[in-house]
């Protein structure tokens, strides 16, 4: 099984609807794949219309395999399941303290998964936190979305700063990639040639800013369900191969 964490400390840079399109274009190839909205906005819940709740909350899920079981939901979709949110992991960062190992709980929680799935998505919320660690623990990789803004890049140093420090040598494959791009903005330009520029890998696909991936909240499904022969449809397929082809083979 292989972990992929859609991570940013900034919100509102891509990361749900990354990790809905990717979650199909996996399952679509063949893996058995499970997206966990650890989000408490529940975004991707929403997306695949399934309703934000998990029985006993946060607290239940961390503690009882069956509650997890349960929770777990399918999609329209062959081959794609949901965890869902639940408006409780406002409170996961305390949840998690309670337990032996902190850092460690989520690691614990997906072992039964290990034989069900091929791949788990996280769909994480902003911020660095206990929830932000547990991910960092678990992880193969952490996919973070970048607008091609100041703000937006600075965080990824934030980000690779931290990870040097508080896991020098068992820290997350990074892969940072420009999200919500328009070439038509010069200051977008500039970004996405400075930032190579400075010696940083950065993903070859560039996910677009178009009015068509705004519209998975109309559809409430991955943009790769509905849309033809898009740009965004493009960069989204181009991003999965080139994910694939940096992770472990499997």
């Amino acid at each position: 099984m292989q972990t992929i964490a859609l991570y940013s400390i900034k919100g509102g840079v891509g990361k749900t609807t990354t990790a809905v399109n990717l979650g199909f274009l996996a399952a679509a190839e063949g893996w058995r794949t499970l997206i966990w909205d650890l989000d408490p906005q529940g975004a991707a819940s929403f997306f695949f219309r399934i309703k934000t709740e998990v029985e006993g909350g946060g607290r239940a899920l961390l503690r009882h395999r069956r509650v997890l079981e349960a929770a777990i939901k399918g999609t329209d979709f062959e081959g794609l399941d949901l965890l869902p949110a639940d408006f409780s992991y406002r409170h996961l960062d305390l949840e998690l303290s309670r337990g032996d190992k902190p850092k460690r709980q989520l690691r614990r929680v997906l072992k039964p998964l290990a034989q069900e799935y091929d791949l788990i998505l996280f769909d994480c919320p902003p911020s660095i936190s206990l929830v932000s660690e547990n991910v960092f623990a678990v992880a193969d990789a952490l996919l973070v979305p970048l607008i091609p803004t100041t703000l937006s890049t600075r965080t990824l140093e934030q980000l690779d700063t931290f990870l040097n420090e508080k896991l020098p040598k068992n820290a997350p494959l990074l892969l940072p990639f420009f999200s919500m791009a328009d070439s038509s903005k010069a200051l977008h330009r500039a970004v996405m040639k400075s930032v190579p520029g400075q010696g940083r890998l950065v993903l070859r696909s560039v996910i677009p800013e178009t009015a068509e991936v705004e519209r998975m909240g109309l559809h409430r499904m991955p943009i790769l369900a509905y849309a033809g022969d898009e740009a965004a449809v493009a960069a989204y397929r181009g991003l999965w191969q080139e994910v694939k082809d940096a992770l472990p083979a499997r």
